[in-house]
């Protein structure tokens, strides 16, 4: 990153204290950024785990939960992604449109990815009544979830695709 005789140069080369702050705060916010983008591929790497936990779940016939786990693979993508383009750590959030609108995403997704998003919203159902949890389950069935799991995918991918490079090299893509 950078060498302790460097800045020892750049010390002594100069009398300012207010060049000396600068530089601080230069490092400062270089190092909290560095820092977010080591963020990004957590996200994504936790992302994956989820959405391979969605098919498996797919294979044990577990509809509530595949939907569930898409719904966690999106929001964890957009915290990602969160993390790479706006440099804070994401709110402690799960509502996927208003992760999507305050990354800005929302503006740029399709009306299809849009659908997708409104999709899983309802699925997040860590702390859900049993009887909402129910109503959720009737609605699903092996074929929808078919098609969440691959428009999950899909909507994973573009979002991905949209990190800035230097995260995609220390992601999985």
């Amino acid at each position: 990153m950078y060498r302790r005789g460097t800045l020892r140069l750049y010390f002594t080369n100069r009398n300012s204290s207010c060049d000396k702050q600068k530089l601080f705060l230069f490092l400062h916010l270089k190092t909290t950024i560095d820092m977010l983008k080591d963020r990004v591929p957590y996200w994504i790497d936790l992302a994956d785990y989820d959405i391979e936990t969605a098919e498996t779940l797919y294979n044990g016939g577990r509809w509530l939960y595949v939907a569930f786990m898409c719904h966690q693979a999106i929001e964890k993508t957009l915290k990602a992604y969160w993390c790479d383009t706006l440099h804070t750590d994401p709110t402690f959030i799960h509502n996927l449109i208003r992760l999507a609108e305050d990354t800005g995403l929302e503006k740029e997704m399709t009306d299809a990815q849009l659908d997708t998003i409104e999709t899983l919203v309802p699925m997040n159902i860590q702390a859900r009544y049993p009887e909402y949890k129910e109503q959720l389950a009737q609605m699903l069935s092996k074929e929808k979830c078919r098609t969440i799991i691959d428009e999950t995918k899909q909507l994973q991918q573009w979002i991905k695709n949209k990190l800035s490079d230097s995260s995609k090299d220390t992601s999985k893509s």
